[in-house]
Order: structure tokens, then sequence, then C-alpha cells
């Protein structure tokens, strides 16, 4: 999606009004394999640019999952504790993580937009 932003960490952000919805990348979804796990965070946790705040176990490996923007958790996507394998079938769909409402938009100035997330999987 073109107004989609990406941190270094390979976590997806998609800005709707001051709400952000945070996912992990497709690139990330393919380095993982098949999703096996997500913990995910509290809604009304309160979270720090840069915070570990979910897990993604995979049957290669865990991985922590950060929160790209300082906010509040005001949803989290209970359909991946079911079924954690919609990170592989949908990462930048069906397969979100949560919704931080942001605290600070300026925070976003500092991801990459889709082109240089793209340059920057294939340093």
């Amino acid at each position: 999606m073109a107004d989609m932003k990406y941190t270094e960490e390979h976590e997806w952000v998609l800005l709707e009004g001051d709400v952000v919805t945070c996912g992990v990348s497709v690139h990330a979804q393919e380095q993982l394999g098949d999703v096996v796990f997500v913990e995910l965070p509290e809604v009304g946790r309160a979270v720090t640019k840069d915070e570990e705040c979910a897990v993604v176990e995979s049957v290669k490996a865990a991985s922590d999952v950060f929160a790209p923007v300082t906010g509040e958790v005001v949803a989290i996507n209970d359909a991946l504790e079911a079924d954690p394998s919609l990170v592989n079938a949908d990462a930048v769909g069906g397969g979100w993580f949560f919704k931080i409402k942001l605290a600070d938009p300026s925070e976003l100035d500092g991801l990459m937009d889709a082109d240089a997330y793209e340059k920057f999987c294939k340093q």
C-alpha cells in the first residue's frame, strides 16, 4: 500500500487518523517461515517507540515485534492468537498485529516509504 511506512526491524505501519495499524512486513514473514504462535500486547498498554511489545514464533525462530511509534495500544488482532498463519497468508492485511493511538506524529517521519524499504531489504 502506498501510504505504508516501514521500520528497520521489518514492521509496517499504516496511519488512519491518529491511530497506526502495525504488523510485520512480507519480507519478515518470508524470512520467518511458517508462523506458529503470536503473543500480542494488552489493550491499554502504553508503549514507547522501539520497545518490544509482541512476539512472533515460527518453525525457524522467535522474534520480537517492536512498537514503531510511541502511544497506547488501542486494539489487537485476536484472530492471530487463534490462527497465527494469517501472518503468512496476509502479512499486510488480515495478519496485522496491533493498533496504537499515536502520541507524537513526528515519529512517523523517521520511517521508510515502500521504495526505501525495498532498497533496505536488498542490502
